[in-house]
């Protein structure tokens, strides 16, 4: 995430049994629950999303793809906002005088704790996730090549484009969004909207207060350590972090199932608040209009010079506001503080895990289709442009026509840097 927010997480009732016992060791917990990997939100290691059923993954035989535009989210990293937490646990930790006998998914407290993860910056498992999509993509799309690899001005993004031009393997430079001098820019349209302030504490507070004490004292129960709530928020978030860095983390076996699920809708909550359809003054759809309108610029040649690639690298935020501004991610019924909602759409597990890539195609066909086409390929499985469907055989594959693209995203196209509806929302 590139804005630092806090931490937070769920209401949970124990039995005697649970602190008897402890929740299972990370072994069993992966055993119970093979994919729970894949649920810490936005501090999700990076994995293909599930092909949603009834849509076919691949396009008929006689269509090409003819331009594509890439955005890309940046690798695992190093905490954020969240390394004050994590210190605090180790802190508690060094200063405890821990028991005997610990439950088996704690045994390892008995060796330390060590932290030594490097804040905000691209862990090992980062740079191979991006040199191995670099990889990817150029097998998946041989015919095209660009030379400009387009970065945020984070250094862990630049990063990330670095490692992917590596798996590219053609030659390219990288370039910063400073560089181009525009106004606003697609990839980081926050920094030209001085009123972008979220209070995400307001919304994700209040689902602190009922999530990390009931976790607290079931972990209290040991004699000699006592934890704090932040302390438990500090364990919670190492688990994810632990696993950004070096693929296996002791503190995932502490936690039960429900109490992870917690700390996924957590971070589904702050990002809604930050980057979706509960963003203050609806900022999050108004800010990825940008990125939208430059989509539609490009994929209908509007300045007579578009490219046939693009290689675009950001942030999780990046992401959902463009899909916020499309309406791809926004729940009937929005995301509450008062209890975790399943199902919902709003799901950054699967949206934007870190590595997330955002895949745009324009494609074009001899007979299935008339007309250039558009389809988006959300970590690597089609994600169904619903809100511009109008055949049987867009819902088979997930696509819609261009023209049709442009119409339904006239909320986009009628916006405009510095108009009155972007200063109603954007300026002080």
């Amino acid at each position: 995430m590139y804005i630092p927010a806090a931490i937070n997480l769920l209401q949970v009732s124990l039995s005697s049994l649970t602190g008897l016992f402890g929740p299972p060791h990370e072994a069993d917990l992966e055993s119970l629950n093979p994919h729970f990997r894949q649920r810490f939100a936005t501090l999700t290691p990076y994995h293909d999303r599930l092909h949603v059923p009834g849509v076919w993954s691949d396009l008929p035989s006689d269509c090409a793809v003819d331009q594509v535009m890439l955005l890309h989210r940046h690798g695992s990293r190093g905490p954020a906002g969240e390394q004050s937490y994590i210190e605090k646990l180790v802190q508690t930790l060094d200063n405890a005088t821990l028991p005997p006998h610990l439950p088996r998914n704690l045994q390892f407290l008995k060796h330390g704790y060590k932290y030594d993860l490097v804040p905000e910056a691209l862990t090992i498992i980062g740079r191979e996730q991006l040199f191995d999509h670099g990889v990817e993509f150029t097998l998946q799309y041989p015919t095209l090549s660009t030379d400009i690899l387009l970065s945020s001005t984070v250094q862990r993004v630049v990063d990330s484009a670095h490692y992917f031009g590596l798996g590219y393997g053609k030659s390219t430079k990288i370039m910063t969004v400073d560089q181009l001098h525009l106004p606003v820019n697609w990839i980081l349209p926050w920094d030209s909207c001085p009123n972008f302030k979220p209070d995400i504490m307001k919304v994700v507070g209040e689902w602190t207060k009922k999530y990390i004490p009931p976790i607290t004292k079931r972990l209290n129960h040991l004699p000699g350590v006592c934890l704090s709530d932040d302390d438990v928020q500090g364990a919670l978030l190492a688990c994810p972090y632990d696993l950004a860095a070096r693929d296996k983390s002791p503190w995932c076996g502490v936690f039960l199932p429900h109490e992870l699920k917690g700390l996924e809708y957590q971070y589904d909550l702050m990002m809604d608040v930050l980057s979706g359809h509960i963003s203050k003054g609806d900022t999050g759809p108004l800010l990825g209009s940008v990125y939208v309108n430059k989509l539609i610029e490009r994929f209908t040649n509007t300045t007579g010079d578009a490219k046939e690639l693009y290689l675009e690298f950001g942030h999780d935020t990046s992401i959902l506001i463009a899909m916020a501004a499309m309406n791809l991610n926004k729940d009937k019924i929005p995301l509450t503080p008062d209890h975790i909602r399943f199902p919902r759409k709003f799901r950054t597990s699967d949206q934007t895990p870190f590595a997330a890539r955002m895949v745009w195609e324009r494609f074009s066909c001899t007979k299935s289709f008339e007309g250039p086409q558009i389809r988006l390929l959300l970590n690597s499985a089609t994600y169904p442009l619903t809100m511009c469907q109008k055949s049987l055989r867009d819902r088979i594959f997930g696509t819609c026509s261009l023209d049709e693209f442009v119409k339904a995203n006239s909320y986009s196209t009628s916006i405009h840097f510095h108009d009155k509806t972007w200063n109603a929302s954007c300026v002080v």
